[in-house]
């Protein structure tokens, strides 16, 4: 039995396809469940409840072999690694309680950085609580997701720019989250390893901001220049969206973070990158959806 967590995400959603057709007796915890397609919620087994939810996630683990875990975003939590550690330590108890024999979780590079960096870090933290608890564990470990940039659709749009706190001409590591999920179906396929380690996932491209703003221009055929802000001007916008200060906080210390190299050691030892490139991903995701 493999469990999903936050199947409707964009990672769980992709790995959650991938494995439809393995074969394998597929198990979700959806708060939602109708936000799961019909042809979906027609060939798993559907828990309902959230990551929080002890009761759920026990039942969940009932007599699974691999779990994907999966803690979504949330722009409303005002101590993110509270947040995230809360969601995290249910899974540890029914993780233990129900003899679950390998876990997958989605972390990022940098966890030897040793200064405090942002959303990376409870990420880490998490990293830490799962390998307390013995199971075999496989951390993914990336860096900037290309998918970033979706969230800047209407500005690209409307305005023909994007804009982040990073520095403009710092070359960024890069992933595209469909990589994530092919990385995290092989593992919860794979019943032979064992133990703890971490599995970098990293595309074939490291773009400074200016940099991805010129295979967009070309890709989207017409200008789309980079505007770098202040850590303050850049939370000051994400307080306007409605994040908490604790969340838009944690975003501006991951831009310094990156910034600071975070993601740089663990880039240069990679031997194979991931399949997507930033320019193919530009034509096939972000061109789409910029004209959907």
């Amino acid at each position: 039995m493999i469990v999903i967590t936050a199947p409707t995400g964009q990672i769980g959603h992709q790995t959650l396809t991938g494995l439809l057709d393995s074969g394998q007796p597929i198990r979700v915890i959806a708060r939602d469940p109708a936000r799961l397609s019909p042809q979906v919620r027609g060939r798993v087994e559907i828990v309902q409840g959230s990551h929080g939810d002890g009761d759920a996630v026990a039942e969940a683990f009932a007599g699974a072999d691999s779990v994907l875990w999966l803690v979504p975003p949330n722009p409303q939590a005002d101590n993110i690694e509270d947040y995230y550690l809360d969601l995290t330590r249910p899974a540890c108890d029914a993780i233990k309680s129900q003899g679950v024999k390998r876990v997958v979780g989605v972390s990022s590079l940098g966890r030897a950085y040793g200064k405090p960096a942002g959303l990376l870090s409870p990420a880490f933290a998490v990293d830490e609580l799962f390998e307390s608890t013995g199971v075999n564990y496989r951390s993914l470990v990336m860096p900037f997701f290309m998918e970033n940039l979706l969230g800047q659709i209407e500005a690209i749009k409307s305005q023909g720019m994007f804009l982040l706190a990073n520095s403009a001409d710092r070359p960024l590591a890069t992933v595209a989250t469909r990589d994530i999920a092919a990385a995290a179906a092989d593992l919860l396929l794979d019943d032979s390893w064992s133990g703890q380690g971490s599995v970098p996932v990293i595309g074939p491209d490291a773009l400074s901001p200016n940099g991805m703003a010129d295979i967009l221009s070309e890709v989207l055929e017409r200008p789309v220049r980079f505007q770098q802000v202040s850590g303050e001007a850049y939370k000051t916008t994400m307080l306007r969206y409605g994040m908490t200060d604790g969340f838009a906080q944690g975003l501006v210390d991951m831009a310094t973070a990156q910034n600071d190299g975070i993601y740089d050691a663990e880039q240069r030892t990679l031997q194979t990158a991931g399949p997507t490139g930033f320019r193919q991903w530009c034509q096939e995701v972000l061109k789409p959806a910029l004209t959907a």
